[in-house]
């Protein structure tokens, strides 16, 4: 028989943060499903120790983010532990060793450190590859460009943008190793251990668990299994012979859709969802504050003048972090993705919306307020039945065209993991490397749903101006 800590601690679930791509440490496999060294590890910790893992793929910089804003309960993204991330996190034991490497084009002349100079070379964002890089940029007289994802640093460089790339010999051996189309001209040097990472203080029960299962799967044999099944001879040939089958099957447009139509469905939903949520709360928020401009009070109007100002000044993209993360660390409370996602668009595109009802009742003769009110209508019922119903047929055309850019601005929420149509792009590129064909792909279908966006809003114009 159980005993009640043991069926509590087999209940509670631990939302852990993990990079998009970085193998063999954590990628999507052809099923989308996440896999790798990181993964079977912190799955296997869980289960030996009795507790459940919700796995959150968000990359390893807003990963990083979400943990020290307690978003998150852990971090395992191969993360190298630092004297400057002890300030930050807890560290378990360490469960890997790696290097820093770097890896030029195959048909590159460059064999060594001294030949950047003048150069471009390409990192990705707060890794163990991106800080050695800049702390030698200055000896060696490059330039250093960051990239959110493994596979920009990489395409970059294979593009001729980059002249090399910076990254962990682990990470780096093993993409050459399966047909990453790159070759390693350095030996690693800046040897660091990666560790699973907690915020500073908190989830110590967690961590325990960490460091008591890795000693277990380690003493039974299970730990090198997992090594050997990603870092292996065998693994790394198997893993070039799915990349070829899978290039050759998904060479065209059709078959990469028929390959990853599950994962695209999904962050169409996700994109449509995030779509009508925000433009119903944003039309709400927009009407309130737009209509809070122009009742007869000096201090509504102001208050609704300095709101348009803040959010609509307010990068999309800051707004997101701020919410998503900022919040949070000053509370203590989490705030679900999705929900920062929805809060985000409401209020950026809530204060465009309440710029033009503002402007679109201004519009509205001066003299229809004065006649309404001279026939005895109070101030609410000449604006609900004598202005709003002009002002209205002035608001209808910025109303769809705010509808379309709150559509595309969804994107940008991929930044706190929300997995909509652009964050599912760049995981599906980071496995097939089909960039072109992949973004053509959702480039037509934000296309598609923009242009039925469109339509329908129109329809909805010509009823209101019959």
């Amino acid at each position: 028989m159980f005993s009640q800590s043991t069926v509590q601690a087999a209940e509670k679930t631990y939302t852990i943060g993990t990079d998009v791509t970085f193998p063999p440490f954590v990628y999507a496999n052809s099923n989308n499903k996440y896999v790798g060294i990181d993964m079977e590890l912190i799955r296997a910790i869980a289960k030996q120790e009795g507790f459940n893992v919700d796995i959150k793929p968000i990359g390893f910089n807003a990963a990083v983010q979400s943990l020290s804003s307690g978003q998150i309960d852990g971090v395992i993204a191969g993360m190298t532990i630092t004297d400057e991330r002890r300030q930050k996190f807890d560290f378990s034991t360490p469960y890997y060793e790696s290097g820093i490497v770097m890896a030029v084009a195959p048909k590159s002349s460059i064999q060594n450190l001294s030949a950047l100079k003048g150069k471009r070379v390409a990192v990705k964002t707060g890794t163990s590859g991106a800080d050695y890089a800049n702390s030698i940029k200055d000896r060696y007289g490059f330039k250093v460009v960051t990239f959110d994802d493994s596979d920009n640093v990489y395409n970059d460089v294979k593009n001729g943008n980059s002249a090399a790339c910076f990254d962990d010999s682990a990470v780096l051996n093993y993409g050459v190793k399966t047909g990453l189309g790159l070759k390693i001209v350095t030996k690693p040097t800046n040897t660091g251990k990666y560790g699973f990472a907690v915020q500073k203080g908190k989830n110590q029960e967690l961590l325990a668990k960490f460091n008591s299962g890795l000693q277990k799967l380690k003493k039974n044999g299970k730990y090198a299994q997992i090594i050997e099944k990603y870092t292996g001879a065998a693994a790394t040939s198997s893993k070039k012979a799915s990349n070829q089958k899978s290039e050759a099957e998904s060479h065209t447009f059709f078959g990469l859709l028929k390959q990853n139509k599950d994962a695209l469905l999904s962050g169409v939903w996700e994109t449509i969802e995030l779509t009508v949520v925000s433009i119903i709360c944003a039309t709400i928020f927009g009407v309130l504050i737009g209509l809070l401009g122009v009742l007869p009070s000096k201090f509504a109007q102001g208050a609704s003048t300095t709101i348009i100002y803040i959010f609509r000044g307010l990068p999309l993209l800051v707004l997101a972090l701020f919410i998503y993360n900022g919040i949070p660390s000053l509370t203590g409370s989490k705030i679900p993705a999705f929900v920062a996602g929805i809060i985000t668009l409401t209020l950026n595109e809530g204060a465009y919306t309440a710029a033009f009802v503002k402007g679109g009742i201004e519009a509205v003769d001066v003299g229809q307020m004065e006649a309404a009110r001279s026939l005895g209508l109070p101030f609410g019922k000449a604006m609900r039945r004598v202005i709003l119903p002009q002002g209205l047929k002035i608001m209808v055309p910025s109303f769809i065209n705010q509808f379309i850019i709150t559509l595309k601005d969804t994107s940008i929420l991929s930044i706190i993991g929300i997995l909509e149509l652009t964050q599912t792009g760049k995981i599906i590129i980071a496995r097939n490397l089909e960039g072109f064909k992949i973004w053509t792909i959702i480039a037509v279908i934000y296309l598609v749903i923009i242009t039925v966006l469109t339509l329908l809003s129109k329809w909805v114009e010509r009823r209101v101006k019959d």
